[in-house]
């Protein structure tokens, strides 16, 4: 097969594989959640249908809104489709993968953090406001949390090309388990948390107004904007789980132009994913939110464990 159509036919396999799974860990998070916590709880499908019922639904707006209302849920999905398109999930050969630089991927992220913080201003209303400001201060906070841990792992692989970091790593395993590698990774899950509105940064399933952020932000947001709100918040905590398991755990991605390995590949980043997101459920069951004045302090301590993995790859 021609390498080009392979590689595009990668992206569209990444992309589905993404929007299919994404609510399903969703479910199963919440479901793990509730078996921890003694109760039946919703089926694992049911992200599903609350998408479905969403997509149904009429899209209520303010009267003070203005395009930013409609266009921020479209630029969210949107630049999480991109990032999925250029990013090493299944494949190290999927299309435009020399476009696929962390910075680029942090930055085509931030375009649609930015999309929610100003759908939360767009609205006019206090809490929309304050989850907004919230957000954007813990950003300021994990960004350069975010950007040190990018320049540990790339200094092992000597690129800053996702890609090709997950190649190298494949062909030098020992690396996985160096004391860089692993600082980097605890860094960046530390950020991940923080960005993604999880427990101990944010409570998804909250709705006390004055301590939630990511839901205040997408408090007046309803019908089809609401549904493709929630739909790329699970694509990109997914998409986020699936780097850091091919940076932490590559084994198993295919590295070359296989059909057979790409469906191994598939099967493997599925299993991965609902251990991980078994795994963040209990975590999130047993923790309680931090205050919010403590959030800088958790997100300096991704910091400087981003900078001793630098300075110990360095050293070493």
């Amino acid at each position: 097969m021609n390498m080009t159509l392979y590689s595009f036919t990668i992206s569209i396999i990444q992309i589905a594989f993404i929007l299919l799974l994404a609510p399903l860990l969703n479910g199963i998070m919440i479901k793990v959640k509730s078996r921890a916590e003694r109760r039946v709880g919703p089926s694992i499908f049911q992200s599903f249908y609350d998408l479905r019922k969403l997509f149904k639904k009429e899209t209520l707006r303010s009267n003070s809104s203005t395009f930013i209302f409609t266009a921020a849920p479209l630029i969210m999905i949107a630049s999480t489709v991109v990032v999925i398109v250029i990013s090493p999930i299944l494949s190290t050969k999927e299309l435009f993968n020399n476009s696929g630089d962390l910075f680029v991927i942090v930055f085509i992220l931030l375009i649609g953090s930015m999309s929610v913080a100003l759908l939360g201003l767009d609205a006019g209303t206090a809490f929309g406001g304050m989850g907004s400001s919230r957000a954007m201060t813990i950003s300021s906070f994990s960004e350069p949390a975010l950007l040190v841990s990018i320049a540990a792992l790339s200094l092992q692989a000597k690129s800053t090309n996702l890609p090709i970091i997950v190649s190298t790593n494949l062909h030098h395993t020992s690396w996985l388990l160096s004391p860089a590698h692993l600082l980097a990774i605890i860094a960046l899950l530390i950020v991940i948390f923080a960005e993604a509105g999880r427990i101990p940064v944010d409570n998804p399933a909250t709705h006390l107004e004055l301590t939630m952020i990511y839901e205040a932000m997408i408090l007046e947001s309803s019908g089809e904007n609401l549904a493709l709100v929630k739909l790329s918040e699970y694509m990109r905590f997914t998409l986020l789980i699936c780097i850091v398991l091919n940076l932490f755990i590559p084994i198993g991605i295919d590295a070359s132009n296989s059909w057979i390995l790409l469906v191994v590949s598939s099967g493997l980043m599925a299993l991965k994913l609902v251990l991980v997101s078994t795994i963040v459920a209990l975590f999130e069951t047993t923790q309680a939110k931090l205050r919010l004045f403590r959030v800088p302090e958790l997100l300096a301590g991704a910091f400087v464990l981003a900078t001793l993995a630098v300075v110990t790859e360095i050293v070493t």
